[in-house]
């Protein structure tokens, strides 16, 4: 059975494992940690096998921000990062939520436009070479 839910610590080893498995280090654990205990962070398990999580922050020029979306490669490509996002987005009080990626991740951005992200802008200098995208998800009024 497929679940998300707020990490807690006892969950830190296991997201540190999958986000090196992802980008060949470990430099994010401290802000794993500090996010984990913030409860700004949320994970995906399916059964007992935590498969991806999301880290966001609510300091984006007063709106929400999620910074992190980190799927276990052996899990890609099943809807994680869409379950992780849904999620995260019903649960906001914010109007906006902004995320972004770089310009070579395609995979994201179709991830991002298959949700109802639309593009907010670009960030220069960042990477070399590899601008950031910034998209937004404007929430649709309450009735």
């Amino acid at each position: 059975m497929s679940d998300i839910k707020v990490a807690g610590l006892e969950h830190l080893q296991a997201l540190c494992a999958i986000d090196q498995e992802v980008i060949g280090n470990s430099s994010r654990s401290d802000e794993i940690q500090q996010a984990i205990e913030e409860k700004r962070c949320l994970l995906h398990h399916f059964a007992d096998d935590i498969t991806g999580f999301l880290i966001s922050t609510e300091d984006f020029f007063g709106y929400d921000f999620i910074s992190l979306v980190i799927v276990k490669p052996s899990a890609r490509r099943k809807g994680i990062a869409s379950a992780l996002i849904n999620a995260y987005v019903k649960t906001t009080k914010s109007l906006k939520v902004f995320s972004s990626t770089n310009q070579s991740n395609t995979n994201m951005q179709h991830v991002f436009h298959a949700l109802g992200f639309v593009k907010s802008g670009v960030i220069d200098n960042l990477d070399d070479g590899d601008p950031e995208i910034i998209y937004v998800k404007i929430a649709s009024p309450q009735q």
